[in-house]
């Protein structure tokens, strides 16, 4: 504190060029968009890409499968990038279920927390390209 300022007041002002509340924005608005994402993929994942879903996305990942030998290999993650590969694909549902669920629930932390690292982000980023990759046409208007 200056003299004779009291320790009230607030320490100097930032030196220009830190961006501190373009990031606080910025990063909050991008988990604002991924809460919206995945709130509607949560909703709506069931009736286009469930089990009994338009276009079920494990038939989709079986032919996928059978195009490239029958073997989960690079070439078939380069073809369809997504975690759904490595996890069970019993009750589709479920699976499409939690990882809506979670990208919900890590997004609403970045959103009210304001913590984001590289980490955080990137999961998010992961879990919608997974959910992307298997939507075939109902996800295919960002492609």
């Amino acid at each position: 504190p200056s003299p004779g300022s009291g320790g009230g007041e607030p320490g100097p002002p930032l030196p220009p060029g830190t961006f501190w509340l373009t990031r606080i924005v910025l990063l909050r608005a991008i988990a604002l968009l991924y809460l919206v994402a995945f709130l509607v993929a949560y909703h709506q994942n069931k009736q286009l890409i469930g089990e009994k879903g338009l276009l079920p996305c494990k038939l989709y990942l079986q032919n996928v499968k059978r195009y490239f030998k029958g073997k989960i290999s690079l070439d078939a993650l380069s073809y369809a990038p997504t975690i759904i590969w490595f996890l069970d694909w019993s009750d589709m549902d479920s699976v499409l279920d939690y990882l809506s669920g979670f990208g919900l629930a890590t997004s609403a932390f970045v959103l009210v927390t304001g913590c984001a690292n590289m980490i955080l982000m990137a999961i998010l980023w992961i879990l919608y390209l997974s959910l992307v990759n298997v939507g075939q046409i109902w996800y295919s208007f960002g492609k």
